[in-house]
């Protein structure tokens, strides 16, 4: 053996005579080897490597600390040793390769933790937090799995909610030619608008429910909009089930639940003047008892037609 080598060897525990205390006088051993003993395995180190640093290992091995020795002259060190030789590594060379997983460098960062290697725990934490933000996603969608769940995540809120629930099983007839294609385009509309909007709004997916495909808004715990995507039309002898992708109206619903960010007291003149549906010749009924932020806009997309051009019907309840 050569040079600062080190040589792991894992020991049987056994029984023999207690180790004994000392203290180790290494200022004058400069390049000599010690033996070292770190939860059963073994080390062969020098005294100047172990010094390099002002660390915990420095204090034990210049005297300034007792250390434990058993009766064959290994210094023991009551620490686990899966990572001594990683530690000796950077006391010799200053940096080291660190542990591709997450876990192996926790577990080295507590070790340097206990050695006081103050360099080598910023090594670590530095590598912690890039694996964090490689790894962390950038929005997370709860999908609804019962009704309790939706109300819980609903009023739970903070931020107003935007659900899409889309379930293509619930057709007892048959589809429209581009009816998967216009199911598709609102799931991916709801991704990228999860995607644009994930700070301001929870958006949740439902694949229970009892509609085809239909995006629901809240806010303040309250429905405010519901976008039914689904009709029924007689473009053949029988009834057959047409999908829509109404793009510009879901984006609308998105815009207007953003008034309902916080404060929780929405802007009374901003929803006025963001509303599509105010009645100018009922304006003093609408202020006494049935306010924009109390309505829910239903705008149904869901009809019955003899074609599929004809025009989008608008209700408003």
């Amino acid at each position: 053996m050569s040079g600062d080598t080190c040589l792991t060897t894992t020991l049987c525990p056994a029984a023999g005579p207690k180790p004994k205390t000392c203290s180790f006088k290494g200022g004058s051993l400069g390049n000599k080897y010690v033996r070292l003993n770190v939860g059963g395995s073994l080390y062969y180190t020098t005294v100047q490597v172990l010094t390099r640093h002002d660390t915990m290992l420095k204090a034990m091995f210049s005297g300034r600390m007792e250390v434990l020795t058993d009766k064959e002259g290994w210094i023991l060190i009551d620490r686990c040793g899966k990572h001594f030789g990683t530690i000796l590594n950077y006391l010799r060379d200053d940096t080291i390769a660190l542990p591709k997983h997450r876990q192996e460098i926790k577990e080295l960062m507590a070790e340097a933790k206990y050695y006081l290697i103050q360099g080598l725990v910023d090594m670590c934490q530095a590598a912690l937090q890039d694996k964090k933000d490689l790894y962390e996603p950038v929005c997370s969608i709860p999908i609804i799995t019962s009704p309790k769940e939706e109300e819980r995540l609903i009023e739970s809120s903070m931020k107003p909610v935007v659900k899409l629930l889309y379930n293509r099983s619930n057709n007892k007839y048959s589809y429209t030619s581009n009816s998967d294609d216009n199911l598709l385009k609102n799931i991916e509309l709801f991704d990228k608008l999860s995607l644009r909007f994930n700070g301001r709004v929870l958006f949740i997916k439902d694949v229970i429910g009892d509609e085809i495909c239909c995006w629901s808004f809240y806010g303040q715990g309250r429905k405010l909009a519901e976008v039914c995507c689904t009709s029924i039309v007689y473009a053949t002898e029988k009834k057959q089930t047409k999908v829509e992708f109404p793009e510009a109206r879901i984006y609308e619903e998105t815009l207007n639940v953003l008034l309902y960010e916080t404060p929780r007291v929405p802007d009374n003149s901003l929803l006025e003047a963001t509303s599509r549906s105010r009645s100018q010749a009922s304006h003093s009924e609408d202020d006494e008892g049935f306010e924009l932020r109390d309505r829910v806009r239903r705008i149904h997309v869901k009809r019955y037609s003899t074609y599929d051009d004809r025009q989008l019907g608008h209700h408003v309840l």
